[in-house]
């Protein structure tokens, strides 16, 4: 009986803060773990995606990188068990976006939400073309590795949408070529919100307060969510309408604890909020402890962080490579002479 080859799943996230935060870890990341056991995985830092929306110390993008693969590392992202690498180490990301942007119409791409929101919300003469086609560079990071699979969150739904459609047209236009993704939600998925901001997801663009970073100092992360905002009464309840900020504590609470909701009321009944967000300290400095740990291990030798970069972009590179020589050749690109497209 032959095995069943594992799914192809690809995910990346932005290097574009110094630590990422609890909603990240809660919402994607501990799930990037998970997804090893049984899928043929491909993580990336996307350092090209980092520059659509400002321009960074090239020194500060740099660092950021190296952080955020560290921390990925840290997490249990084994690269051992799934391919791990820098986007720009990889060429064929561009050079397959500048073939998916001449299949996207200029209508199509408008429609992009998130591009709106993001220009509406910096004033269209600061919006880049980068972030105007940030959704097709999105659509070549999925296409490039025929991923079956794409963890996404409502936000991202409809760039994977995007994605398929120019698999589709590119398919019927040159042949079968891409694999036609499938949006995945993985279990144990949690939506943090912003602790002052209970109505918000959160996000290293509203105000420090609200967000958890995981290499905060552990009195910082404590302050927190002792500031973190509640709601009117006293009884630790989950309440999504009436009590958004306590419900939040509590869904924290139990992505981090393992107990239920229902356990946990029962845990707090009678008791105040004052000892949910103490309790709740603990819980999450407990589980960044070791993150911080072996984050800063790794990063004060960097050496076998840059070597698993480099395997893991090696690995990326030999998925990557004959996918772009296929397309190039079904556009009809000249192949250099001695050579293979690359």
């Amino acid at each position: 009986m032959r095995d069943v080859p594992a799914p192809r799943v690809l995910s990346g996230i932005q290097p574009t803060a110094d630590s990422f935060h609890l909603g990240n870890l809660l919402g994607a990341l501990r799930q990037w773990v998970a997804l090893q056991d049984d899928h043929d995985a491909f993580y990336c830092v996307v350092d090209l995606h980092a520059i659509t929306a400002e321009q960074p110390d090239p020194a500060v993008l740099r660092q950021r990188t190296l952080v955020s693969a560290a921390q990925l590392l840290a997490l249990g992202v084994d690269p051992e068990r799934s391919t791990l690498f820098v986007q720009s180490h990889v060429p064929e990301h561009a050079q397959l976006a500048w073939v998916l942007q001449c299949l996207t119409g200029f209508g199509e791409a408008s429609r992009m939400t998130q591009f709106k929101d993001k220009s509406t919300r910096e004033g269209a003469g600061a919006a880049s073309v980068g972030l105007f086609t940030y959704p097709v560079l999105q659509a070549a990071d999925i296409l490039l590795y025929q991923a079956a699979r794409v963890p996404v969150g409502e936000d991202q739904r409809q760039h994977l949408e995007l994605t398929r459609d120019l698999a589709t047209r590119f398919n019927g236009r040159y042949g079968d070529t891409f694999t036609l993704p499938e949006a995945y939600v993985p279990p144990g998925a949690a939506k943090v919100l912003d602790l002052q901001s209970p109505d918000k997801k959160m996000s290293k663009s509203l105000p420090p307060a609200g967000c958890v970073n995981l290499l905060d100092d552990p009195k910082v992360t404590a302050k927190k969510i002792r500031s973190a905002v509640t709601d009117t009464g006293r009884e630790v309840v989950a309440d999504p309408v009436g009590k958004p900020g306590v419900t939040n504590l509590l869904a924290i609470h139990s992505a981090l604890s393992g107990q239920s909701t229902a356990q946990l009321e029962e845990h707090f009944a009678g008791r105040g909020y004052g000892d949910l967000k103490k309790e709740l300290a603990d819980v999450v400095t407990e589980a960044f402890a070791p993150v911080q740990q072996r984050t800063a291990e790794l990063l004060a030798d960097t050496a076998e962080l840059e070597r698993v970069l480099a395997a893991g972009a090696a690995r990326a590179r030999a998925v990557a490579a004959p996918t772009l020589a296929t397309v190039y050749e079904r556009v009809g690109f000249l192949a250099p002479f001695g050579g293979t497209p690359a």
